[in-house]
């Protein structure tokens, strides 16, 4: 299957910059057939055209809401201080399902601003690869304490390194529809930003004996919720 970006509704267009890698990088010709997604669970069939510089599509079938990956995961992390870390991290687990990724300032994250925009293309390139129909949202910069606003403790967890604290396994967290993770910078969340976690009711969970890399976390995770993908 070969898989492109673009809109399905209301009429079926192809994304701009995906008409040039059509066109100009794959040199693709008129009549192949290509399907589009508009990632957000919509999918067309149809063959090439090319009026110009334009590239355009003879649709033959239109398939709608198709079903998404369940559990939905959403992974809260704080970006890393080298850039590249991050970005594998996104690029691997939009491969492995994620549905939705957040970037936090925690107390001792070191990158305080970050491409979002170059985020998401990797997202939609990364989302293409894997065949996906459904494209994960991927949130703007936020401050820890504006996260916490919104999370619900029955189905958010917190992966942090300090042995000193209880934490769970990732065994024995119980079966449900939705995962929200929030996984720390390279120093790990303070001790006052777990406590205040506590105090929300939300769990701590440990990923091993091992200390893993944020971006080594987040994957890991992502990895973890696959499994259990339908």
């Amino acid at each position: 299957m070969k898989l492109f970006f673009g809109q399905i509704f209301p009429e079926i267009s192809i994304d701009t910059d995906e008409q040039q890698h059509i066109a100009k990088v794959l040199r693709m010709r008129e009549g192949e057939e290509i399907f589009l997604t508009d990632g957000n669970g919509n999918l067309a069939k149809g063959t090439l055209i090319f009026e110009g510089k334009k590239v355009t599509l003879n649709v033959s079938e239109v398939q709608e809401n198709l079903p998404d990956f369940s559990p939905k995961l959403h992974i809260a992390i704080a970006p890393t201080k080298n850039i590249d870390r991050i970005e594998f991290f996104v690029e691997k687990a939009v491969e492995l399902g994620i549905s939705e990724i957040s970037l936090i300032l925690t107390e001792q994250t070191e990158r305080k601003n970050i491409n979002i925009d170059k985020l998401r293309k990797q997202a939609i390139a990364a989302s293409k690869q894997s065949l996906r129909s459904h494209f994960p949202k991927i949130n703007d910069l936020q401050k820890f304490s504006e996260l916490m606003k919104n999370l619900n403790s029955e189905n958010t967890f917190v992966a942090h390194c300090n042995k000193s604290l209880a934490r769970i396994s990732l065994n024995d967290i119980p079966t449900l529809d939705r995962y929200t993770f929030l996984i720390g910078p390279e120093g790990d969340f303070s001790d006052k930003e777990i406590q205040l976690l506590a105090e929300k009711g939300i769990k701590a969970v440990s990923l091993g004996n091992q200390r893993l890399r944020t971006e080594t976390a987040g994957i890991f995770v992502a990895a973890w919720n696959y499994d259990k993908m339908l």
